[in-house]
C-alpha cells in the first residue's frame, strides 16, 4: 500500500508535471507566433516529457494501490521578450521543479516510504539533466546573440525527437 501522504504528495507532483506540459506548450507556441520552428519543436517535445513524467507517477499510484486525483491546471504565461527570456524561465521553472521533486522524496523518506524513494530518484536524476539542458541553452543563446546564429541555433533545435525512455513508459 502506498503511504497516504505520499499519495498526496504524488498527486500534488501529478498536478505540477501537467503544469509543467502546458508551460512548455504554451512556450512552444509563443515560439511558433515569433517564427522560431526549432524551438517551438523543443518545447513541444519538452511538452511530451512532462506528460510522460506525470503518467509515470500515475501508473506508480495506481501500482501501489493508491488513487489518482487529478486538478485544475492554472494558468500559464503566453508571451515572452524573446527565446533566450524563455529559457532563463525553463531553467527557473526546472529548478522550482527539482525542489519539489526533493520535497517529495523527503516525505517518502520521513514515511519510510523505501519503494517510492527507489522510483523518485529516476526524477531526480532527471532534473539534473533537465537543469544541465536549460543552462545549455542559455549559455549557448548568450553567446550567439542576435542574427545567423541564432536562426543556426533554431535549426538545430528542430532536429530534437521525442523518444520516450523505458523508465518513463512505466
Amino acid at each position: 500500500m502506498l503511504n497516504k501522504n505520499v499519495e498526496k504528495e504524488m498527486n500534488d507532483q501529478i498536478n505540477a508535471e501537467f503544469w509543467s506540459a502546458y508551460l512548455y506548450l504554451s512556450m512552444s507556441a509563443y515560439c511558433s507566433d515569433v517564427g522560431f520552428a526549432g524551438a517551438a519543436n523543443w518545447f513541444k517535445i519538452q511538452f511530451q516529457e512532462e506528460q510522460a513524467h506525470a503518467d509515470k507517477l500515475m501508473n506508480y499510484i495506481i501500482s501501489r494501490g493508491g488513487k489518482v486525483t487529478l486538478k485544475p491546471i492554472e494558468k500559464v504565461k503566453t508571451t515572452w521578450e524573446s527565446l533566450l527570456d524563455a529559457f532563463k524561465d525553463t531553467l527557473a521553472h526546472e529548478k522550482k521543479v527539482t525542489a519539489m521533486i526533493h520535497h517529495l522524496y523527503e516525505v517518502a523518506e520521513k514515511e519510510k516510504d523505501y519503494a517510492s524513494q527507489i522510483m523518485l530518484q529516476w526524477f531526480i536524476n532527471e532534473q539534473v539533466e533537465e537543469e544541465e539542458t536549460a543552462q545549455e541553452m542559455i549559455d549557448a543563446l548568450t553567446m550567439i546573440g542576435d542574427g545567423y546564429g541564432l536562426y543556426q541555433f533554431d535549426k538545430a533545435l528542430a532536429a530534437r525527437v521525442y523518444t520516450p525512455t523505458e523508465t518513463e513508459k512505466e
